[in-house]
């Protein structure tokens, strides 16, 4: 390999990265590149930490023989509780050794003090290993993205000549650039979504961050809450309480998410949440099928809760129909993406009756009135009924007893 060719892979990477190529064909496409032109990699694989809820790291992966799975996300890990795999891999040497390369020669190597992998490689004709570590600076660090690991294997006779390694010490800090930008968008994706909901992220992702900048749409209104949340957060172990509150919380946005729904706001035990369809009986006919999932999941998770001697508790749900907007509201430096107007309130407050009136699940005039025609035989009037800061008494729904 000679410099122009050092040239044409580095102009590469950096056009596929400003592009967003994914890290997988980032790092196939500089493999597949560096082979062209007589480096001999036969097999790769890059390491980045993500800022995930679930995931801490992903893997990369590049094989000249298509044999291996080219993307893997891993869980998180405590000081207890880390992979035997990875305490053992070269890059865990690099990462805690401050060091920024290390190489093996497979051929000649003492198979006891193996890095994790070696014996396969050694095993499969692979000759001669190289790891490297590219470190970020903090003013580039994001939580824990703070270093891209490479390794490479070839099964050429002789291994990795001099010139090999110093093309790929060339070449390598552009690859590592390349994939942090793709990795570091799509972190930027996954925060808003994790923090926004999906359509509210797509939204601001797209651009829509302006302050005030709202739309107008008619909508189904769900505000749920944990019943007798406040006694259980009194009487049962501190430790209990955010457990508790995950475990009903992934019930409830599981089922808003499966019928369609958009969460749009955490408060505590509460969750606001809306449905939209082409017609306001499919917004309503959503949020029904939204409650029917709940009931499903809070049965199992209940029942396993009490199983483990662990607290349990039920859901309740007000659902409304109304016009609301729906977007940036806030100050200059703090702004939420949500919905606001007297429809929220009047969820809201709907909502907060289901425990005087003891009723699961209260609706609205307004929402019973669109309820699809096969759910109309499923709805109990209980009468007229004040909503506190709402001028006129309004007539509340629910659902038939077993229903």
């Amino acid at each position: 390999m000679d410099d122009s060719h050092v040239i044409e892979i580095t102009a590469w990477l950096m056009q596929s990265g400003l592009k967003g190529l994914a890290e997988a064909d980032l790092l196939a496409g500089f493999c597949e590149r560096c082979g062209q032109y007589g480096l001999p990699i036969e097999r790769s694989v890059a390491v980045m930490d993500t800022l995930h809820p679930i995931y801490e790291r992903r893997a990369f992966r590049w094989d000249s023989r298509q044999l291996v799975e080219r993307v893997s996300e891993y869980g998180f890990s405590t000081p207890d509780n880390i992979a035997d795999s990875w305490l053992r891999s070269a890059f865990h040497y690099l990462e805690t050794e401050g060091v920024n390369e290390v190489r093996q020669h497979l051929d000649d190597a003492d198979p006891a003090n193996d890095f994790y992998l070696l014996k396969e490689l050694r095993a499969d004709g692979f000759t001669d290993f190289v790891a490297m570590a590219h470190r970020f600076g903090d003013q580039g660090t994001i939580g824990e993205i703070d270093c891209f690991f490479s390794h490479f294997a070839t099964r050429k006779a002789e291994g990795f000549s001099e010139c090999d390694l110093k093309a790929l010490r060339d070449l390598l800090p552009c690859l590592a650039l390349a994939v942090k930008c793709v990795t570091v968008s799509g972190v930027a994706g996954t925060i808003a979504k994790v923090y926004l909901g999906q359509d509210a992220a797509n939204q601001v992702l797209h651009g829509k961050i302006t302050r005030g900048r709202s739309d107008r749409i008619s909508a189904a209104l769900w505000f749920s809450d944990l019943a007798n949340f406040t006694h259980i957060s009194d009487t049962v172990d501190p430790e209990e309480i955010i457990p508790m509150l995950n475990d009903y919380a992934d019930a409830v946005i599981s089922s808003i998410q499966e019928a369609g729904g958009e969460v749009l706001k955490l408060m505590g035990d509460g969750t606001l949440a809306i449905f939209r369809g082409r017609k306001p009986s499919e917004a309503c006919a959503a949020a029904l099928t939204a409650r029917a999932l709940l009931d499903k999941r809070l049965a199992d998770l209940s029942a396993q809760r009490r199983i483990e001697g662990r607290p349990v508790t039920d859901v309740y749900l007000g659902l409304h129909l109304g016009d609301v907007f729906y977007g940036n509201i806030g100050s200059k430096d703090r702004l939420d993406f949500t919905v606001i107007g007297p429809a929220v309130n009047e969820v809201s407050r709907i909502v907060s009756l289901c425990r005087s009136l003891q009723r699961k699940v209260l609706m609205s005039a307004s929402f019973a009135a669109i309820v699809p025609p096969t759910q109309i035989d499923n709805l109990l009037s209980i009468g007229q009924h004040v909503l506190r800061g709402v001028n006129r008494a309004q007539e509340l729904f629910t659902l038939m007893p077993g229903l």
